[in-house]
């Protein structure tokens, strides 16, 4: 069975800060309109991330066959090498040269908030890669990306009939309602966060069900409080796994989506699919850093089997 999934979107370098306090201990709401404010940060780390990277790297680890697909600068060098070390395809990788590799500055705080900035580089050139380029494809995502490039991955893929699943992320500021019901009708599965799914809403005027209608699933993740699967009229609500400890969530949402393309290339039920993506996510929250945490496939079909009761 071919299992190999091209993940579009970037691969950047991050930089995770931690802010050792709450950020609304320190803005004032109702002076928001000239916010000049500075967090300091005593605990500073440069690590391998962007959304095409993280999900290759999950995927790769418990199983899948990921095709990473992203445009990168001049200063790729080790990361590539990071890559090659896992045997991670590099086929869809391109080079802009005289471009920086995306970057993110990314600024936690004591309940977990995020505060992001993002430099995107050579990512905004990805609509000079193409979908179709590359040979036995079973399933894709578009993930956050340059706009243009997006929406040619998500047109790309729905020429060549590959299905795939689209996750707006980060991106949701580049479309408006018009944009993202183009997106819904030529994905097959669609992965928001709940702050995304209420965006989503608002500019599309769907709610779940409806945004589901016209999709084979609908996922939305709630943190915390699991993630909910919508699919054919049903709503399957998946549990949380309890993490070891709760160390960073950066990255989470990336360990989910590669859990449930796992899911979808080994042609699992959607509770089972959801299950792993939690699974996936409880894991990489123990550990700092989107790329930093590791566990072997025999270990991680044991510790579903532990967590659910019974194996995949």
């Amino acid at each position: 069975m071919n299992k190999r999934t091209l993940i579009c979107g970037s691969l950047a370098f991050d930089n995770i800060m931690v802010f050792e306090d709450e950020f609304q201990n320190h803005i004032l709401p109702d002076q928001i309109h000239k916010l000049n404010i500075s967090f300091m940060v005593p605990t500073l780390s440069k690590v391998f991330g962007g959304v095409a990277g993280n999900i290759a790297y999950n995927l790769k680890m418990i199983g899948g066959e990921p095709v990473p697909m992203g445009m990168v600068g001049s200063d790729f060098d080790i990361y590539r090498q990071r890559l090659r070390s896992l045997g991670i395809s590099l086929e869809a990788v391109k080079e802009k040269e005289g471009y920086f590799t995306p970057q993110a500055y990314i600024t936690t705080d004591m309940k977990n908030n995020q505060i992001t900035a993002f430099h995107p580089g050579a990512m905004n050139f990805s609509h000079e890669n193409d979908v179709q380029d590359y040979p036995d494809i079973a399933i894709g995502i578009v993930g956050p990306d340059g706009r243009d490039g997006m929406i040619k991955h998500a047109n790309g893929f729905a020429a060549a009939d590959i299905p795939f699943m689209f996750d707006p992320g980060q991106a949701m500021p580049l479309f408006n309602g018009d944009d993202l019901r183009q997106f819904i009708d030529q994905a097959k599965w669609m992965a928001v966060n709940d702050y995304e799914y209420e965006l989503v809403h608002d500019r599309t005027g769907m709610d779940a069900r409806e945004i589901a209608r016209h999709l084979d699933a609908l996922v939305v993740t709630r943190g915390e409080k699991g993630s909910e699967i919508y699919t054919d009229g049903t709503m399957y609500h998946i549990p949380v796994v309890r993490a070891e400890r709760v160390v960073d969530p950066t990255g989470c949402g990336d360990a989910y989506r590669a859990g449930l393309l796992f899911g979808l290339t080994q042609g699992l039920d959607y509770q089972t699919t959801g299950r792993i993506a939690s699974l996936m996510g409880s894991i990489k929250i123990a550990t700092a850093g989107t790329q930093n945490h590791y566990i072997s496939k025999k270990d991680f079909r044991a510790r579903f089997k532990q967590e659910f009761g019974y194996d995949y």
